[in-house]
């Protein structure tokens, strides 16, 4: 518990203390109640894991199905309108701010023929998506990639990318810091 709250103090300069990151940010709580739920679900306790993962959704406006992977230290930044979906796979030292969506592509019809398929995400190790990005289907986001605000990202994204737009198009690699919302300060563009 100390070394994820150590990350988050490393990677949010808004996060005064441990406790008020403890008290105070939605994120970690979200983590906290999926942690609990994904333990029902993998005891096949499937309506045990659902409510769980409603409950948290209710106090933190972030949405985590039972059933999806996560790795260590994934920090939810403010977290409002976050979804990640049933077969999503999160590695270690993962940054995702509001809104953003990790989804599948797969119509609403025949459900039966989808489940046990692998229908959404997997954000590899150190990835970061900026607000309301959205990763959709069975897509691989390779490890230090960075995925810019309200991209739209439909295909795997290579190690070290830096993804933007509409859909999302490689616009370079992660080596300068990388600014989330694509703005710098006194930036005029």
């Amino acid at each position: 518990m100390n070394n994820f709250l150590e990350s988050i103090m490393n990677r949010d300069p808004a996060a005064k203390s441990k406790l008020s990151i403890i008290l105070s940010y939605p994120g970690v709580k979200a983590i906290f109640f999926h942690r609990i739920a994904n333990f029902f679900a993998i005891a096949k306790f499937d309506l045990i894991a659902r409510m769980i993962s409603q409950f948290s959704r209710f106090l933190t406006g972030i949405e985590i199905h039972p059933k999806a992977k996560i790795g260590k230290h994934l920090f939810i930044d403010h977290g409002m309108g976050v979804v990640i979906g049933e077969t999503s796979e999160i590695g270690e030292n993962v940054t995702i701010y509001h809104m953003v969506t990790l989804g599948g592509i797969s119509p609403s019809i025949n459900s039966e023929d989808q489940r046990g398929v692998k229908r959404h995400p997997t954000l590899l190790d150190n990835v970061v998506v900026g607000s309301g990005a959205q990763v959709l289907g069975p897509v691989i986001v390779g490890k230090n990639a960075k995925i810019g605000a309200n991209a739209v990202v439909t295909r795997d994204v290579p190690e070290n990318a830096v993804m933007v737009g509409i859909p999302a198009k490689n616009v370079g690699t992660t080596t300068e810091e990388f600014k989330p919302y694509g703005i710098t300060p006194n930036s005029d563009e």
